[in-house]
């Protein structure tokens, strides 16, 4: 066995998220409402780059192609991500090796092939290797927009942070053995949650270079959220992608600014909480509380480690978007489950929902 330290597959991030939709119109209103701008487009098919900092999203509407396809089964979706490896050459030969799937791309005259496997879903997983410098792959098979800023700061987020995945239940085991064995990925998280109807249990896998990280979600009973994704989606997929940032505050203001539609906010429970599950955490609580911020981490030593989140409401199918902010934390607000259903608990008792109402 591999050891778990060991970046066999020389794996530095993300390079992109692949997104496609069955009509023309529908991807763009989102990357734009979320900062992102168009910055090229492919040298030969139907196929742009959108940017922001360091994330790139390419939006794919090629008829006949693998992301069509992919439109054709799940709607509007994230039908694919690319990981970046030190040899893209090298890395395809070993997954192979190991029992990936191939996934053909189509080319045209003088444009780069890129090595592509099946990953959850039917999405593709491709690895780029030219990523840096002058000669990327945009550099080779797009043009780029005259005028245009290669590198949008857009509303602040700079890079990818985490692709969260619903699949089947019973399900999970298995995905988490393809990360581990392919890409020599390693458990970070585990999570199991449960309400009085519904849990979930969840997987958070990362990869050598801590860059990459895949959490896995899989339904703990029946009828529940992630149920209800996967009817929606019809079939396992990405459920939502997270975008780092330097101040989540200054963030949220851009995109509330730029429209975009958030999850119901916690009720005022929450905050009234915060103190009291992450004492002295430094936090100004009404500039959080303003937003919906969800607020996670730990304050116990000399070095308190901190997550800020919130999450956009579904807006490509069921597939909706997360903006979080790491001040050392390197968790995914799983402190925020048990936080938000205790919260949301007291608020009842507090409106007579719940309780003895003459305690």
């Amino acid at each position: 066995m591999t050891d778990l330290f060991e970046n066999p597959m020389g794996l530095d991030g993300f390079e992109f998220v692949e997104f496609t939709a069955l009509e023309k119109g529908i991807l763009e209103p989102v990357f734009a409402s979320m900062g992102f701008s168009h910055v090229a487009n492919h040298k030969s098919k139907d196929v742009t780059l959108w940017r922001q900092g360091d994330i790139n999203f390419i939006a794919n509407y090629e008829k006949n192609s693998h992301a069509d396809y992919y439109a054709q089964e799940h709607g509007s979706s994230a039908c694919g991500m690319a990981f970046r490896v030190k040899d893209a050459q090298a890395a395809y030969k070993r997954a192979l090796e190991k029992g990936a799937q191939p996934v053909l791309i189509e080319t045209g005259p003088m444009e780069l092939r890129l090595p592509a496997i099946k990953g959850i879903g039917g999405a593709t997983v491709y690895l780029i290797d030219r990523y840096e410098g002058t000669n990327t792959i945009y550099d080779i098979d797009f043009d780029w927009i005259e005028g245009a800023d290669r590198h949008p700061e857009g509303c602040g987020f700079h890079t990818l942070d985490h692709l969260t995945h619903n699949v089947y239940r019973g399900r999970m085991a298995y995905w988490a053995e393809y990360y581990e064995n392919l890409f020599n990925f390693r458990e970070i998280r585990f999570f199991d949650i449960k309400g009085e109807y519904t849990g979930l249990t969840s997987k958070a896998m990362t990869a050598p270079d801590g860059k990459i990280r895949i959490p896995l979600n899989e339904e703990a009973g029946g009828g529940g959220q992630i149920e209800e994704y996967l009817m929606k989606y019809n079939g396992e997929g990405i459920q939502h992608i997270a975008f780092a940032c330097d101040d989540i505050v200054a963030c949220w203001d851009r995109l509330k600014a730029q429209g975009i539609k958030f999850m119901k906010a916690p009720p005022s429970t929450y905050y009234d909480m915060l103190e009291g599950r992450l004492p002295g955490h430094g936090e100004q609580t009404e500039q959080l509380q303003s937003r919906g911020i969800l607020l996670d981490g730990s304050t116990e030593g000399e070095n308190p480690r901190l997550l800020l989140q919130i999450f956009s409401d579904t807006l490509l199918g069921p597939v909706f978007f997360e903006f979080i902010q790491r001040k050392g934390d390197e968790g995914f607000g799983e402190g925020n489950f048990k936080a938000l259903f205790e919260s949301i608990e007291r608020d009842q008792v507090e409106r007579g929902v719940i309780g003895n109402k003459d305690a």
